[in-house]
């Protein structure tokens, strides 16, 4: 008799569980290292997918990647690509426009360039590694990496 109780409790309880997380928006962390850039414009691509699917997304540049964020970028993060004439930074700008993509640089790229944010587009940082490992790990989140 017991048993016929706590199953359809059971049943209910985890029908709950699964609606509330499906109400919980998936998070996306994009680390970019990559020099190459049509991998730099296919992370751009997936990000933007994955936040016209429903997810909030940051996006992590490092190294090479993070000449994207430089108000003087060079040409390989400027220049459009096939099919759509996009490039890796105006898509990013578009994100960050339109969509609200945080987009950080490591802590290290900019020590690393002997620069400070002042040669970084408007609304990019640097990222804090506390804050950024946290995130990473976090249960809700899923991370892609170029």
């Amino acid at each position: 008799m017991r048993f016929s109780r706590i199953l359809p409790s059971l049943a209910v309880a985890f029908g709950l569980a699964t609606a509330a997380q499906a109400e919980d928006q998936n998070k996306l962390i994009t680390i970019l290292t990559s020099a190459e850039p049509q991998t730099q414009l296919m992370a751009m691509v997936l990000t933007m997918n994955a936040m016209n699917a429903g997810a909030s997304a940051e996006v992590l540049l490092c190294g090479p990647a993070g000449d994207i964020a430089l108000n003087e970028a060079p040409a390989s993060a400027t220049a459009g690509q096939p099919p759509k004439d996009a490039s890796p930074q105006g898509l990013m700008k578009m994100m960050m426009a339109q969509k609200g993509l945080k987009v950080q640089v490591c802590a290290i790229y900019l020590p690393g360039k002997g620069a400070d944010s002042s040669v970084l587009l408007d609304g990019v940082t640097a990222a804090a590694p506390d804050a950024m490992g946290t995130a990473i790990i976090a249960d809700d989140t899923t991370v892609m990496s170029f």
